[in-house]
């Protein structure tokens, strides 16, 4: 019987690709660094496994058929942390970001790209079996971006207002990652998983103040006023240009959306308005 182990289960889409596997009956471990810290549901089996330290998988890997991946360690511990996968599973459902996809939002050159594409690399050479989750922008970004600023006020600051992107809610995208796991002929796929409407960062701020019955506002700051405000909000420089300059080469046209998640579930995505309503009391004070 397939058995997963899961690594990095306790992120944003990490710990949705739990949650629907404990739904499922799947059978399946979580590895984490803290264990006690997890907060994970108790009848999870969590492993205590770090991806810096090889040794440290085997026992997580122990009678593992399918290893789900978020890459959350130092880019120097990819090849021993694979090379110790490898040994065990038989394959890996990787979660990365659309490389490939002809869309100038996603061409950015950056470190974090290049970090990425080594991994993929890595994986396509180690004999197992692979897929790729190829994840657009995550709707949970706009806590992290509007939150702050919608729960002290109406009206959001923003560079790039006009820029469209396509929010995946992270509950589609652990979908998708569970029906991958938990069958056989994806070997070798690279799914795009995006959401269903192309939406301007403008139309996402109206959107939740739509979910929360308020009328905000935005107001439009140039890519030197946001950085210091990014640079809380991210802490760090290299996302905050990663993110600036894609936001710039987007503006002009429609986000790159894809119908990936339906014909791999059969249902539809889940829209920016639905998450933003199931999502309001985090943007409350």
């Amino acid at each position: 019987m397939n058995r997963i182990l899961v690594i990095g289960g306790t992120g944003n889409v990490g710990r949705q690709v739990v949650d629907q596997l404990v739904a499922t009956g799947a059978r399946f471990r979580a590895m984490t660094r803290n264990p006690e810290a997890a907060a994970l549901p108790v009848q999870v089996e969590v492993v205590r496994g770090d991806l810096t330290i090889p040794e440290t998988l085997d026992p997580c890997l122990q009678d593992i058929d399918t290893v789900f991946l978020v890459w959350v360690a130092p880019p120097a511990a990819a090849a021993g942390a694979l090379e110790r996968i490898a040994k065990h599973a038989r394959r890996i459902v990787f979660l990365t970001a659309p490389l490939k996809t002809p869309h100038p939002f996603f061409q950015q050159p950056n470190p974090s790209r290049d970090v990425t594409e080594r991994i993929e690399r890595l994986i396509e050479t180690s004999g197992v079996e692979w897929t790729f989750l190829r994840a657009g922008i995550f709707a949970g970004n706009a806590q992290h971006f509007w939150g702050p600023q919608i729960r002290t006020g109406d009206v959001v600051r923003w560079p790039y207002l006009n820029a469209p992107t396509a929010p995946t809610d992270e509950r589609d995208l652990a979908a998708v990652a569970v029906r991958v796991l938990g069958e056989d002929g994806h070997a070798g796929a690279e799914y795009v998983v995006t959401g269903p409407q192309s939406l301007t960062q403008a139309e996402q701020v109206h959107t939740i103040g739509r979910a929360l019955g308020r009328s905000l506002r935005v107001e439009e700051i140039s890519p030197d006023e946001a950085r210091s405000e990014l640079l809380r909000v991210l802490g760090s420089p290299t996302v905050v240009n990663m993110l600036l300059n894609a936001w710039a080469a987007a503006i002009g046209q429609p986000a790159f959306v894809t119908s990936t998640f339906s014909e791999l579930t059969g249902a539809p995505p889940r829209t920016f308005l639905e998450w933003a309503i199931d999502h309001a009391a985090e943007f409350r004070a």
